[in-house]
């Protein structure tokens, strides 16, 4: 027996934000549909962080657009996490009230001997909890730890609590694609519209 597949409301209109942010560090454009097919345009400086940003878009069917110019010639930290910082922004914006919202999400991913678990809630209330021994400090010109700068960024201003695991892994760059990717799986589900909670706010408080 086929489950139907939900219809969202007639007068439904793509979740979309853009949010700039300009410092002396970095300077950032980051666009966003949550509601798109994958699509993205991303320009950081550093490639393996592109290539995980792409898998937030792709996996996460996310229109995705992010423009960034940075400090790489001290390194990739405060390019990386500005781009953590304006993409939570981005989507916390085009959430808007939340009402409808899944708000959870979670998904395992593995990718040959690697498997990461992530879990997240659009609580309202920023929280992170990673725990990824990653086996190599740089994935070309990436460096690991910039992972955790990125997430923090990100769930500080999109409001929500992110649970992250590596569960096992040998190698550096399958640890960190099966983080993002489980990312953009347990956020694609947590911010779909449940067609039967329409216009309602999915918490007990009333408010999130």
């Amino acid at each position: 027996m086929t489950t139907p597949t939900p219809t969202l409301p007639a007068t439904f209109s793509p979740r979309t934000a853009e949010v700039s942010r300009n410092t002396a560090e970095t300077q950032i454009t980051v666009k966003v549909n949550l509601d798109g097919t994958g699509k993205a345009s991303l320009s950081t400086g550093i490639g393996f962080f592109d290539h995980m940003l792409d898998q937030i878009a792709r996996h996460g069917l996310i229109d995705l657009d992010i423009q960034a110019k940075g400090d790489l010639h001290i390194d990739g930290h405060h390019t990386v996490e500005d781009v953590g910082i304006t993409l939570g922004q981005a989507v916390a914006q085009a959430v808007g009230d939340k009402k409808g919202l899944r708000r959870y999400g979670h998904a395992y991913v593995p990718l040959d001997e690697a498997l990461s678990r992530v879990v997240i809630d659009f609580s309202g209330r920023p929280g992170l909890e990673m725990h990824v021994p990653f086996k190599s400090g740089m994935i070309g010109t990436f460096d690991s730890q910039l992972a955790y700068e990125f997430f923090q960024g990100f769930a500080n201003h999109a409001f929500v609590t992110l649970h992250i695991d590596n569960l096992r892994g040998d190698n550096a760059h399958h640890q960190a694609e099966t983080v993002f990717k489980a990312f953009a799986r347990a956020l694609r589900m947590a911010l779909e519209i449940d067609a039967r909670s329409a216009g309602v706010i999915p918490s007990t408080k009333g408010s999130l």
